[in-house]
Protein backbone atom coordinates (compact mmCIF):
# COMPACT_ATOMS: atom_id res chain seq x y z
CA UNK A 1 0.00 0.00 0.00
CA UNK A 2 1.36 3.41 -0.98
CA UNK A 3 1.63 6.19 1.60
CA UNK A 4 -0.95 8.97 1.46
CA UNK A 5 -0.31 11.78 -0.99
CA UNK A 6 -0.40 15.44 0.01
CA UNK A 7 0.36 17.38 3.15
CA UNK A 8 0.36 15.61 6.47
CA UNK A 9 -1.62 17.20 9.27
CA UNK A 10 0.54 17.95 12.31
CA UNK A 11 -0.22 15.63 15.22
CA UNK A 12 -0.79 18.36 17.81
CA UNK A 13 -4.27 19.82 18.16
CA UNK A 14 -4.44 23.57 17.93
CA UNK A 15 -1.14 23.91 16.09
CA UNK A 16 1.04 24.25 19.22
CA UNK A 17 4.13 23.18 17.28
CA UNK A 18 3.36 25.81 14.66
CA UNK A 19 3.12 28.48 17.33
CA UNK A 20 6.51 27.41 18.71
CA UNK A 21 8.06 27.46 15.22
CA UNK A 22 6.67 30.94 14.52
CA UNK A 23 7.89 32.27 17.88
CA UNK A 24 11.38 30.78 17.41
CA UNK A 25 11.56 32.17 13.88
CA UNK A 26 10.65 35.66 15.06
CA UNK A 27 13.10 35.43 17.97
CA UNK A 28 15.80 34.47 15.47
CA UNK A 29 14.90 37.55 13.42
CA UNK A 30 13.96 35.53 10.34
CA UNK A 31 11.11 36.05 7.94
CA UNK A 32 9.22 33.07 6.55
CA UNK A 33 11.16 33.58 3.32
CA UNK A 34 14.45 33.74 5.22
CA UNK A 35 13.79 30.50 7.08
CA UNK A 36 12.64 28.85 3.87
CA UNK A 37 15.88 29.83 2.14
CA UNK A 38 17.94 28.62 5.09
CA UNK A 39 16.37 25.15 5.01
CA UNK A 40 15.90 25.02 1.22
CA UNK A 41 12.11 24.73 1.04
CA UNK A 42 9.39 27.05 -0.24
CA UNK A 43 7.87 29.79 1.87
CA UNK A 44 4.58 27.94 1.54
CA UNK A 45 6.12 24.95 3.36
CA UNK A 46 7.07 27.20 6.28
CA UNK A 47 3.56 28.68 6.29
CA UNK A 48 2.07 25.16 6.36
CA UNK A 49 4.28 24.15 9.29
CA UNK A 50 3.31 27.30 11.21
CA UNK A 51 -0.41 26.77 10.62
CA UNK A 52 -0.21 23.10 11.58
CA UNK A 53 -1.13 21.82 8.14
CA UNK A 54 2.19 20.08 7.55
CA UNK A 55 4.39 17.91 9.74
CA UNK A 56 7.91 17.88 8.29
CA UNK A 57 10.12 14.87 7.82
CA UNK A 58 12.69 14.22 10.54
CA UNK A 59 15.38 15.54 8.21
CA UNK A 60 13.53 18.82 7.60
CA UNK A 61 12.65 19.17 11.29
CA UNK A 62 16.34 18.94 12.16
CA UNK A 63 17.23 21.53 9.51
CA UNK A 64 14.57 23.92 10.82
CA UNK A 65 15.71 23.47 14.42
CA UNK A 66 19.34 24.10 13.47
CA UNK A 67 18.42 27.19 11.45
CA UNK A 68 16.54 28.50 14.49
CA UNK A 69 19.32 27.46 16.90
CA UNK A 70 16.73 25.52 18.91
CA UNK A 71 16.53 21.85 19.93
CA UNK A 72 14.09 19.82 17.82
CA UNK A 73 12.29 18.81 21.02
CA UNK A 74 11.61 22.47 21.83
CA UNK A 75 9.68 22.82 18.56
CA UNK A 76 7.97 19.44 18.19
CA UNK A 77 8.33 17.84 21.62
CA UNK A 78 5.70 17.42 24.31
Amino acid sequence: MAPPVGPVRAPEPGGAAGDRIRAARKTAGLTQQGLAAAVEVSRQTIISMETGDYAPSVYLAIKVARALDTPVEALWGP
